[in-house]
């Protein structure tokens, strides 16, 4: 037998098992979800001594794979763009379905199967607030708006904003455990109350998990949660549909729903809306968001990324000089602690810089009993985002202004101190001047910089441009039109100091030839 025939064969011989085995796989369902979000959706845990996915989604995921004959794959993706990714690339998606949590709209309908799930949405206050019904949310006497939190761009957002706007100051927060833990921390002067999904609610406040915390008043503003398909796969939207329908009449939704302590009379309610025509003909009327209906907040959140920029970058330059000079013409024992500042600051993220801040200080100041500690964790967002970035940008201006020190030949120092003057004169008469005119450029460039980095204040409900645009991305159409809108303006604030930043690189340019 030829050598090429044999080669046919022994090819055979692999590919053919392969084959099989491939064939013999199950086919994935591919669910995707964001674990951000945590309990009683999605969460991992340690259950008998193993680590395993839990989660009152994650179990009905295993169920629905297991009536489509294939094997449940979680995807984790962010919350608000999972309807993005379930769409990118049609049939070619990364995920089959989206399901976490994800709320039932007229403009969703299409792609959505029945609810698994009825929500409405839970008032929570601390134990000893004076707040006992929505009606209390309102100025206080003093004239201070309350602060309320909830979760961005969701139905429970856009029903504080249609009812309540005018009368409290809106938290939007990235996660639901956000306003939690706030609420406990800082014994309520952060936030007054927030507004969750009853899922949220019964889970940590009714489970006792927050006992700082209390659910009152009565539900409000009932909807549906459903899974997402592409709007092109009616065979899988309509299996899940039969799979939701015979989980309910088995009462398999009711034993899981008991074990993540969420089961009440709204899911006791849910055979009767299986059983009735979907999607209903009236729901929770919550007004279309526009371009024009957002103009003042966009206008609040430019003037929020301004006001960020121009008070964050002088205080940086200040410390970043003196860092500078300490680093240059101070002992030792200076210039090692301080090196050590500028590195810890450059190799950090600075969306950790700031989270530590706002979220980490607060419990370190209990745990410690530091009045100073105490004083800085009751920073409003505001000033705490005005501090990260300062502390941030200091690190990398101390460099420049270091490298620009440097670069003054040494003969003008010791030609300062031969007029008597002495060094700290010296430093601030002949040095600096000098140090700061070549700098100039790039520190324009990092004030351009800091512009776009105020984007990372939106993590702690600091409302800025960036900020404003995550909190409207559930609707595509909204979402185009203001990332446009967006991107202008930060042009706009950035081109004329580039220009400016151009113009005196010339002149120094110039000056030097």
């Amino acid at each position: 037998m030829k050598k090429s025939a044999w080669l046919y064969l022994i090819l055979a011989g692999l590919l053919v098992p392969a084959a099989i085995v491939q064939g013999q796989q199950k086919k994935l369902f591919r669910w995707g979800g964001d674990k951000a979000g945590g309990a009683p959706f999605i969460f991992d845990a340690v259950e008998n001594g193993v680590e395993k996915q839990l989660g009152f989604e994650s179990e009905l995921a295993e169920y629905f794979a297991g009536q489509l004959e294939r094997e449940a794959k979680f995807v984790q993706a962010d919350w608000d763009t999972l309807p993005q990714v379930l769409n990118r690339g049609g049939d070619a998606s990364e995920i089959d379905v989206a399901m976490n949590g994800i709320e039932f709209s007229k403009d969703r309908a299409a792609q959505g199967t029945v609810p698994y799930f009825i929500y409405t949405l839970r008032l929570i206050v601390r134990t000893d607030s004076k707040i006992a019904n929505w009606d209390d949310l309102k100025p206080a006497e003093n004239g201070r708006k309350l602060r309320v939190g909830v979760l961005r761009d969701t139905f429970a957002h856009k029903y504080l904003t249609d009812h309540f706007e005018d009368l409290i100051e809106i938290v939007p927060t990235r996660e639901v455990v956000e306003a939690f833990q706030l609420m406990e921390q800082s014994d309520g002067s952060r936030m007054d109350a927030c507004v969750q999904d009853s899922p949220c609610a019964n889970y940590y406040i009714a489970g006792g998990r927050y006992p700082k915390l209390k659910i009152v008043a009565e539900p409000r503003a009932k909807n549906y949660y459903i899974i997402l398909t592409r709007e092109n796969d009616v065979e899988l939207r309509e299996k899940l549909n039969q799979a939701i329908k015979a989980a309910s009449d088995s009462g398999l939704l009711e034993r899981i729903y008991r074990k993540y302590n969420l089961w009440d009379e709204d899911q006791a309610k849910l055979v009767q809306t299986l059983r009735s025509p979907w999607p209903p003909e009236e729901s929770e009327a919550i007004s279309k968001r526009t371009l024009g209906s957002l103009q003042s907040k966009i206008l609040s959140a430019l003037w929020m990324t301004v006001a960020l920029s121009f008070l964050a970058m002088p205080i940086a330059i200040a410390l970043g000089i003196l860092i500078a000079i300490g680093r240059v013409y101070g002992s030792w024992i200076l210039r090692f602690p301080l090196a050590v500042y500028v590195e810890v600051i450059r190799g950090t993220p600075l969306l950790l810089q700031i989270f530590v801040i706002y979220y980490v200080l607060p419990d370190l100041a209990k745990a410690t009993e530091s009045k100073i500690l105490m004083e800085l964790a009751a920073f409003p967002a505001f000033f705490v985002g005005v501090i990260g970035l300062a502390i941030n940008y200091s690190a990398y201006e101390s460099e420049i202004y270091r490298a620009g020190i440097q670069s003054i030949p040494r003969g003008q120092m010791e030609a300062a101190l031969s007029l008597g003057l002495r060094r700290g004169q010296a430093i601030r008469h002949v040095i600096l001047p000098q140090a700061i005119r070549l700098v100039i450029p790039p520190v324009t460039n990092d004030f351009i910089n800091m512009f776009k980095d105020t984007s990372v204040c939106s993590m702690i409900m600091i409302t800025e441009l960036t900020g404003l645009y995550y909190q409207n991305k559930s609707d595509q159409v909204l979402a185009y039109q203001l990332a446009i809108v967006i991107a202008i303006l930060y042009m706009a604030l950035s081109y004329p100091l580039s220009l400016v930043a151009r113009g005196l690189e010339n002149r120094l340019r110039k000056a030097m030839a």
